[in-house]
């Protein structure tokens, strides 16, 4: 029996959870959305954090979203304006930031407050899934 390997589609076997992408470059999202769906999950994308918003207000994703994975610098709405606005609106949601851009303050203040990973890219396809499966299981801890 073969596993369908269309994107969104996954049938016959269950999905791992919703992860919102949120990163201005098209490239990065698309390599991000192909390690997470070899690995089960299905993926929104949004290259802003206006998109990103929107994205989560269709149907019935704010319900069923279990990550969001954003990057720092994108046009109209940064991604921590996205951080700040998640943790208001979906505190239980986890984030992962990805950045171009590593800043060390940066990283061990966001890590402090919560962040549940700070990556830089390129990220490596294992320590991407590393990090969402790490994400994850602190959601499942919290008991969301």
């Amino acid at each position: 029996m073969s596993e369908s390997k269309s994107a969104g589609m996954f049938s016959g076997r269950e999905s791992q959870g919703l992860v919102l992408v949120v990163d201005d470059e098209p490239d990065v999202r698309k390599v991000v959305r192909m390690t997470l769906e070899k690995s089960g999950y299905e993926v929104l994308e949004a290259e802003d954090g206006e998109k990103a918003i929107e994205e989560v207000k269709k149907g019935e994703n704010s319900m069923l979203l279990s990550l969001i994975i954003t990057d720092i610098r994108m046009p109209n709405m940064n991604g921590i304006d996205v951080i700040n606005y998640y943790r208001k609106e979906w505190p239980s949601v986890p984030l992962i930031v990805l950045t171009g851009f590593p800043d060390m303050d940066m990283a061990t203040s966001m890590l402090k407050h919560g962040i549940v990973d700070y990556l830089v890219k390129p990220v490596e396809a294992e320590k991407l899934r590393a990090s969402v499966a790490k994400a994850m299981e602190q959601r499942e801890v919290r008991g969301f």
